[in-house]
């Protein structure tokens, strides 16, 4: 198990510059946008794909500083009621797909997206409850949309021996184990979760529950690392479904933080201890979208943290136990 880094709060700096700041950390894994809402400040993806050339330079980049890729990056919603939205984002996953073959890359972090509640609809629908009996039917609508196109997806993603880890998101139809573990069984084994807890501390669920039961079903394909504190106060007020701007903090219920500022280094090492319980052995990319700390600073703290809590070794035999 190692530590990673999802790229985007270093836009500022190139790939190059990027690589050696994280070197020093101690990092030895990094999660670049290729589009999307990541963007693709680090690695172009027309740039990059089906270009022998600019992608050798990124193995040698890599390859100086004992480094890899843990997944290629592209947020977006593919299910968009609007046809042009959606194709650019399934063009842009397509290739991301195509990339990270190219590159020896295992997975592609994404989202489930989110339809229209229904094909005369104009914009998305998050559906959090079955009633009145519309929103159900709506919610129908919507799995019946997602089954048949990632379906198709995890074939795509098959044939090129790549990983779709879906990052489980409010406003999307996936935002919980249940749904990612349904999605998986309905369209097939290459579609898995990017286990984000940052988007499942608000909801009230247990996250290393949720990792034993994605990982009894092989379906944790990509890990981030990034915590969230819920403000006790706000959310006694008004609870957890809060539409408050970011950047509004004092008014909001919950934020996003630094790993360990929202919950302690032993919360991290029990996430660390289950997830190699299930299997997981991949990187824990660091995901950093703190608003009361700087990008280098949360970054920092993070990496420090997560340091003393992950195994870089394999077990040993339980002696003890003959």
């Amino acid at each position: 198990m190692d530590i990673g880094v999802h790229t985007p709060p270093l836009a500022d700096e190139s790939l190059e510059g990027a690589l050696s700041y994280l070197d020093e950390l101690g990092v030895s894994a990094i999660e670049p946008g290729v589009g999307g809402h990541p963007g693709q400040d680090h690695l172009p993806r027309a740039e990059y794909l089906d270009n022998d050339a600019e992608q050798q330079e990124v193995r040698n980049l890599l390859d100086e500083r004992d480094m890899r890729i843990s997944a290629l990056a592209t947020h977006n919603n593919p299910l968009h009621p609007d046809d042009e939205r959606a194709e650019r984002a399934d063009t842009e996953l397509r290739e991301a797909i195509e990339l990270a073959a190219q590159l020896d890359v295992d997975a592609v972090t994404c989202f489930s997206g989110l339809p229209a509640g229904g094909p005369n609809d104009e914009v998305p629908n998050w559906i959090t409850a079955p009633w009145p009996p519309e929103h159900d039917e709506a919610l129908e609508y919507q799995w019946e949309q997602a089954v048949a196109y990632w379906s198709d997806l995890n074939e795509y993603a098959d044939e090129h021996g790549v990983d779709i880890a879906i990052e489980m998101h409010p406003n999307m139809l996936v935002y919980e184990p249940h749904g990612m573990a349904r999605l998986r069984e309905e369209t097939g084994e290459r579609i898995g979760a990017n286990f984000d807890p940052s988007h499942l501390y608000w909801q009230g669920i247990t996250i290393t529950d949720a990792i034993r039961y994605l990982g009894e079903r092989d379906a944790i394909h990509h890990v981030h690392a990034k915590d969230t504190k819920i403000y006790d106060a706000q959310a006694r007020e008004k609870g957890v479904l809060d539409t408050t701007a970011y950047d509004d903090e004092p008014n909001r219920s919950w934020l996003f933080r630094s790993v360990g500022y929202g919950h302690g280094e032993g919360h991290w090492k029990d996430i660390v201890s289950t997830l190699r319980m299930v299997g997981y052995d991949g990187a824990l990319s660091i995901e950093h979208e703190d608003s009361l700390t700087s990008s280098r600073e949360g970054l920092e703290k993070a990496v420090d943290l997560l340091e003393r809590a992950v195994f870089e070794t394999e077990p040993g035999e339980a002696y003890w136990a003959d």
